[in-house]
């Protein structure tokens, strides 16, 4: 990791670089993991399981190449700048194309800017994809403060407004006086924040979820389809199994310090990129261990896990989006419930369903999220 020593308020360049000492370490680590004692049945009931964590250790070894991982981000031009006391590490590709939209992508958690890595061609040269020269992007990946390299998170109260905050001023330093944003998980939060300050020039978010949940009004249920009903089965079953969140939002920092001594730790910790639609993940092995290789080389579990605990003791009042808002509901992702998503967002111009895809779709369906996009973009163009 390394970048070009320029001054804290200047924009440096920067490349993934990790020591191969850092890689050999790993690597010994692999090779003394002692893993506990398999549950009954050995498969995910009670969390993740041995037969898959042996199975992903033996690819992480013999299987699995960092380097080539490490070339393909370097393939796009990362950088470093410092906004509100905070380092923040970004992708930013503007597009050769004249008018070209900006727009901000935000990763998930638990993960990184990796999961846009397959999204930031297409978006910035859409005709050698397929596309049409008016649908370009000029694309902005950053990490959120206290993920990858946008490290180390320097104080406390980090919540997702805060970051969006920072990731306005991101924009206008990077000299964009308008721009879009596309988000899940903790991206999705971090648009509709936002969505909620709607700084001058933004233009919509762009989401794959809409995290609203039934007050308590019985009238709520009124406009609820049989899809509504399904859907609210599915925010039941992830409550069942979401344990990491309950953790993270009141002892972050003592999980943090197995999952920051053991790689596979990290690897069971991240569980939700195999096993969060119940079985139906499509991300692959190795998107999965780079990921996770990521945050073991930042060591910013720790960081990560906090958002939940500040989210939680924020305080922060309900409010109402207005922002022009798009939604893509995938099939095996938290199911967005149309009727409490327009309670609570008040401007949602377009709704997509997707028959396949989860939680993480720029990793696992790319060529959707990027199409929806350009839908959803357009649409705001034209109206």
């Amino acid at each position: 990791m390394n970048n070009n020593g320029s001054s804290p308020a200047e924009i440096r360049s920067f490349r993934v670089e990790i020591a191969q000492a850092d890689l050999d370490d790993l690597n010994t680590r692999l090779a003394r993991t002692r893993l506990p004692e398999a549950a009954p049945g050995d498969n995910w009931d009670l969390g993740t399981p041995n037969h898959y964590l042996s199975e992903m250790v033996e690819h992480w070894q013999n299987g699995f190449d960092w380097r080539e991982q490490e070339a393909r981000m370097n393939e796009f031009p990362h950088y470093l700048t410092d906004i509100d006391g905070q380092t923040v590490h970004f992708i930013h590709v503007p597009s050769a194309e004249a008018d070209a939209t900006p727009l901000l992508l935000i990763h998930t958690y638990p993960g990184s800017f990796v999961d846009f890595l397959d999204m930031i061609g297409p978006l910035t040269d859409p005709v050698a994809h397929g596309g049409k020269a008016e649908d370009a992007f000029s694309v902005v990946v950053p990490s959120i403060p206290g993920f990858g390299f946008s490290t180390p998170l320097v104080d406390r109260g980090w919540t997702m407004a805060r970051v969006a905050k920072t990731f306005d001023a991101l924009m206008r330093r990077l000299g964009y006086s308008e721009y879009g944003s596309h988000g899940s998980d903790g991206g999705a939060m971090i648009s509709r924040e936002l969505g909620l300050l709607n700084p001058e020039g933004f233009l919509g978010l762009h989401v794959l979820q809409l995290f609203s949940f039934p007050s308590g009004d019985p009238s709520e249920f009124e406009k609820f389809t049989p899809e509504d009903y399904a859907a609210l089965q599915h925010l039941e079953w992830f409550q069942s199994v979401g344990g990491y969140n309950a953790i993270n939002s009141t002892r972050p920092q003592t999980v943090a310090v197995g999952i920051s001594d053991s790689p596979v730790g990290q690897l069971a910790w991240n569980e939700l990129f195999n096993n969060f639609g119940n079985g139906t993940s499509l991300v692959s092995r190795d998107q999965i261990l780079t990921e996770v290789s990521l945050y073991w080389f930042t060591n910013t579990s720790a960081a990560a896990g906090r958002y939940h605990y500040e989210e939680a003791h924020a305080g922060t009042e309900p409010a109402i989006n207005s922002a022009p808002t798009g939604v893509a509901v995938f099939a095996d992702d938290f199911k967005t419930i149309r009727p409490l998503a327009e309670r609570d967002n008040t401007n949602i111009v377009h709704w997509s369903n997707f028959k396949d895809g989860g939680h993480f779709a720029s990793l696992e369906r790319p060529t959707d999220v990027t199409e929806d996009l350009r839908t959803f973009f357009a649409g705001l163009r034209n109206a």
